[in-house]
């Protein structure tokens, strides 16, 4: 079975999609023109598998390093593209700054970061999205990093050029990136960077601290969108809001149940099969690229229990939003902080939220990558 991402149909409904083919298939090839076809495993048992398999490993050349400048490729290479002892090497030493402990312990930073974008909306009604969502999490990222308020407004353009989706604008915002991270690890001496760059035999090099810098704020964009998704969903099922604000201990495990349900990325960075191998009975050739299907993963029968229903109660097997083995995401404990925070301070907040335009007209984003909104329009 092969899936053009490209089509309208599977653009304006990828659950669904997704669905179909999983039920057809464990493995589906996918269309991605111009940049040929890669393969995707739709059931959540195979998904897991290959993701803590050996013989699919990251590849050790990416698309954006051919595009940067000369003087940038000595940082394009993140953790994400590494494998074997020098991954873990560097997981092992970034690790103890993106622990859930560490996360828990910056609630209390991030608490009025998000009250003061809250304090800046309008009285009668504001894009959620563009006003909280979007900002956040470049501005938590400032603040781990110990950027200095003067400068944080180009890494607020930063953020905003990563989250509008445009490559080509990426691309060419990557240099001012990488030099800003340079400035910040230089200039840092306290926070995640001097957790970092903490004095011990096997440290992070200067190279190696810079790559990890500018990574985070690459991929710490991830909350924009969960953050986003989760208030549209919660704002378009009856009773939901209700039900969080009278037992806000359930807010944990429905952002974890909200990630299953709509999660911001499509798919998993794809991994490169070292060899002939076969998934689900399917045959993989050598070096071609393999990715799990999010969505479909994430609503497979076999694994819950009535996965089209959406439950904040639910406790099944953990989603696969942020990954799994080795290379599970380093900054998942503070992705879920952040958007419990920002879910908490909006239900505390604004106790008569709504959607200003009907669920069906929410403005989803025709984007194979990401599953997100251009703009979530609220009423207070």
């Amino acid at each position: 079975m092969e899936l053009d991402l490209t089509v309208p149909e599977l653009l304006e409904d990828p659950i669904a999609g997704y669905d179909r083919a999983r039920e057809a298939t464990p493995v589906v090839r996918l269309s991605t023109p111009p940049f040929g076809t890669m393969w995707g495993v739709t059931r959540y048992a195979e998904a897991r598998a290959m993701l803590t398999d050996p013989r699919f490993a990251p590849s050790a050349e990416s698309f954006l390093r051919a595009a940067v400048p000369e003087h940038c490729r000595p940082y394009m290479r993140t953790m994400q593209e590494r494998d074997g002892p020098e991954h873990r090497r560097l997981r092992g030493l970034a690790r103890p700054a993106f622990t859930p402990r560490k996360a828990e312990e910056l609630r209390p930073r991030i608490a009025p970061l998000v009250g003061r974008l809250l304090d800046e909306l309008p009285g009668d009604g504001a894009d959620l999205l563009t006003q909280v969502a979007q900002p956040l999490p470049m501005e938590v990222i400032c603040e781990l990093a110990g950027v200095p308020e003067e400068e944080r407004g180009r890494w607020r353009e930063h953020g905003a050029v990563i989250l509008s989706g445009d490559g080509r604008a990426l691309m060419a915002r990557v240099p001012e990136m990488i030099e800003d991270a340079k400035r910040a690890v230089t200039s840092g001496d306290d926070g995640l960077i001097g957790m970092l760059a903490a004095a011990r035999p096997d440290r992070l090099t200067q190279e190696e601290l810079v790559t990890l810098v500018w990574h985070l704020m690459l991929a710490g964009q991830v909350p924009a969108n969960l953050i986003a998704n989760s208030v549209a969903t919660l704002l378009s099922e009856p009773g939901l809001l209700d039900l969080l604000r009278a037992e806000p201990a359930l807010l944990p495990g429905a952002v974890e149940e909200l990630t299953r349900w709509q999660p911001p990325q499509m798919f998993t960075i794809p991994r490169f099969a070292a060899e002939e191998a076969e998934i689900g009975g399917v045959l993989i050739p050598k070096g071609a690229p393999v990715t799990a299907v999010l969505p479909a993963a994430s609503r497979d029968p076999r694994v819950y229990t009535d996965p089209e229903r959406l439950d904040l109660r639910r406790l099944e097997a953990p989603h696969l939003g942020y990954g799994h083995g080795p290379h599970f995401c380093l900054g998942a404990p503070l992705a879920r902080v952040q958007t419990e925070v920002a879910l908490a301070a909006l239900l505390d907040r604004f106790p008569r939220l709504s959607l200003a335009v009907d669920p069906a007209e929410l403005p989803w984003v025709a984007d194979p990558a990401t599953r997100r909104l251009s703009s979530l329009p609220v009423g207070f």
